[in-house]
């Protein structure tokens, strides 16, 4: 079974989730309030203190960055944390994740999410978007403002593509997809294709949602991530 396919029998599930996700991000994440965004978990307050001198790599992202149904330790932010820690980086690593975030939603919250000294962001949005239907052209201008307002405040950006359900017809999938890498060319920015490549519609390596990706999967999705993400750490350092 192909990934659309997989998709395609997932979206009555997708669609629940991601409504429900929306409404618990409206009641607990007020408009004009910073995001929940958090250092790597499992440190100690010397260790936070002396992290807060570091330079930032943010993931401004929805449930798959905020890690949904992981310990936080297990969502992927958290283990980009400890793979950095492991390799010698000095970075903090934040984890800006909102569950049932928008591509609009990550732009309104944007300025909250590049607090301090961000070198790195990390954008995984526009999940929902597609859930739902929304237009491609405003998910590509949501991205494409986020993109220029890191690049004014010279942070290196890493933009991850997301795959559209396929109930939606293979015009909207395949123009939803091209956003982003057409996103990717045009500001000149690392790319990851696709955020759960090697995960989406795997059973083993999902939670039982069927949508979200388990200890195992998040753990192949930073391994995916790494692989684009450390060559950019000697140039935002």
């Amino acid at each position: 079974m192909g990934t659309f396919t997989r998709l395609l029998v997932l979206v009555p599930v997708l669609w629940t989730i991601a409504c429900g996700q929306q409404e618990r991000a409206v009641t607990d994440t007020p408009r004009g309030a910073p995001p929940a965004s958090t250092p790597a978990a499992g440190t100690t307050s010397v260790e936070r203190s002396a992290a807060a001198t570091r330079p930032r790599i943010v993931f401004l992202g929805d449930s798959l960055t905020a890690g949904l149904g992981l310990a936080a330790e297990e969502s992927v932010p958290s283990l980009i944390q400890q793979r950095l820690d492991r390799e010698g980086y000095a970075y903090e690593v934040v984890n800006a994740g909102v569950s049932g975030d928008t591509s609009a939603g990550g732009l309104s919250r944007l300025d909250w999410s590049l607090d301090g000294d961000v070198r790195v962001l990390v954008i995984e949005l526009g999940a929902n978007d597609g859930l739902r239907g929304l237009p491609v052209t405003a998910l590509k201008r949501n991205l494409g403002e986020i993109i220029r307002r890191a690049r004014e405040r010279d942070i290196t950006v890493l933009l991850t593509g997301m795959e559209a359900p396929p109930n939606y017809g293979e015009a909207y999938t395949s123009e939803f997809r091209q956003a982003y890498r057409d996103l990717a060319r045009e500001h000149d920015i690392a790319f990851m294709p696709f955020f759960l490549e090697g995960v989406a519609g795997i059973a083993a390596l999902n939670q039982r949602d069927g949508v979200h990706p388990n200890p195992d999967g998040a753990r192949l999705v930073e391994r995916k991530i790494w692989t684009s993400l450390e060559p950019l750490l000697d140039r935002a350092d």
